[in-house]
């Protein structure tokens, strides 16, 4: 999962440059789906301020219903922000979930003499 965030870091640091339109397609593939990751990821351990942040991510960077930014001045911005929050994904750390179990023995409070076992052994001397 790292790789994938590390992946779509580059990719948006790639975009700086000037490609053909097809990179920037791809480029609306692989951060919408690093998005989804992200959010999965995200939802997962309930923190709902990921999942805001990268589903703003996923809806700029739709690729169904594309958000075109004409303007290279505004693309670029983005372009940086969107990889600095991939990079940050890869040095973040997962919430520890901790799970205690409690064993609980219940003893009998008196012992019966009908309750115990009496093993054959004994009964033929």
């Amino acid at each position: 999962m790292k790789a994938l965030f590390v992946f779509c870091g580059i990719c948006c640091f790639m975009a700086l440059a000037k490609w053909p339109i097809e990179y920037y397609t791809f480029l609306r593939v692989m951060v919408s789906l690093g998005a989804l990751v992200a959010i999965y990821y995200f939802f997962i351990q309930k923190d709902f301020w990921w999942v805001i942040v990268f589903g703003i991510i996923l809806i700029l960077f739709n690729p169904i219903i594309p958000i075109y930014l004409y303007r290279k001045s505004l693309r670029m911005p983005l372009d940086i922000i969107v990889g600095l929050l991939f990079y940050a994904l890869v040095f973040l750390r997962k919430k520890s979930i901790k799970i205690t179990k409690t064993i609980v023995k219940t003893t009998p409070s008196k012992i019966y003499t009908r309750d115990r076992i009496i093993s054959p052994k004994k009964l033929n001397p």
